[in-house]
This record gives C-alpha cells, structure tokens and sequence, in this order.
C-alpha cells in the first residue's frame, strides 16, 4: 500500500475518532455545574459527531485489509464503536482489542482501544495504545486530540493544553479540538476533574 494512500485511509478512519473518547462518538457536553454529564454526551454533541463510513477509496488496487477493518457491520470494530456509543466501555474495549489483535496495522482501533481505556481510567495502557497509534499514523490532529483528552480526564490539565495545542497547530479548524479546548477551560476554570 502506497504511503499516500495509507495516510489518505489513516485520515478518514481517524475522523471518525477525533474527540476522545472517541470511536466516532463526540465529546461528553457540560452539565450545568460546570462537571462534564456523560450521560447527555450523545445528544449534546451531535452536531460534532463524526460520520462514520467506509475506509476504502473505490479506486484501490492494492492490499486493504487493515483498511477494510469496520467496513462489516459485525466485524469487532463496528461493534466496538457502537458499544463505545452506547457507553458500554468495558465492552467496546473487548471488541477494539480484538480488533487490533486482528488488523495490528489500523490506527482507528488502536485509536479506539485507547479511548475505551481511558474511559475505564487505565491510563496506563491507554498510553501504551496512543504509542501504538502513533507509530501506525503518526501526530495527527485526531490522535493529538485524542491524547489531549485523556489528559483531561487524568485531571493533568497542563498536559492536556499541551497536546490540544499542537493538535491546533496541525489541524486549526478542528471542531473536535475546539470543543475539547472549551471543556478543558470549564474544568479547569471550576476545578473539577471530568467523568
């Protein structure tokens, strides 16, 4: 597979996950109290929502199989997302990593089992998923984002200024980056972590 093409599938399947926790599912909104309501997330955020779709060009010749990843309703990524959607993290981190176990080379699963992880609070092998990732498409806005957001729900605030910052800088237009620096001043302005 070409290295343009491998960029030009990176980027369409990590649109769909840019707004940790992510998975195509956009960024838990803010409850009255200033603390992120996880529980309007989907509906809040709708309008961020990342179309989720195919992750093959019509014209591809070459070997796509990692592309290809998600295309099936009832393959382990789909069902990943969807659980993910549903917030049934436990879930969706299951059906990512099976993902990954079977397509080691798609940076939309990794990406996503990171985002499981770090909506289980297991950071530790959310940022072993992230290093994976990054190996696979490199900083991307998306990935940066991603990675931003984590911070975030660690409560180490700078960190996450940090990594929304450079995610900016490569992508300035992002809503998910935008919506994501809003939540990130609301928390930090309140001093409450996020769920």
């Amino acid at each position: 597979m070409s290295f343009v093409r491998i960029c030009a599938v990176s980027a369409l399947c990590l649109t769909a996950l840019s707004g940790c926790g992510t998975a195509g599912i956009g960024n838990p909104s803010l409850a009255q109290d200033g603390s992120i309501d996880s529980a309007t997330s989907a509906s809040a955020s709708a309008d961020l929502a990342a179309p989720i779709g195919a992750h093959t060009s019509p014209t591809a010749t070459t070997d796509v199989s990692a592309a290809l990843a998600g295309s099936d309703p009832s393959d382990d990524l789909s069902i990943a997302k969807t659980q993910y959607r549903q917030g049934n993290f436990g879930l969706a981190e299951h059906y990512f990593r099976r993902a990954v176990e079977a397509h080691p080379r798609d940076g939309e699963s990794w990406l996503g089992l990171a985002a499981a992880y770090d909506r289980l609070k297991r950071f530790d092998l959310a940022d072993r998923a992230y290093s994976q990732v990054l190996a696979i498409v490199g900083p991307t806005a998306e990935v940066l984002n991603n990675q931003g957001y984590s911070y975030m729900l660690r409560g180490d605030y700078a960190r996450a200024r940090s990594k929304f910052a450079a995610a900016r800088a490569a992508d300035p237009k992002n809503p998910y980056v935008a919506n994501n620096v809003r939540l990130l001043d609301v928390a930090a302005a309140n001093g409450k972590g996020i769920r």
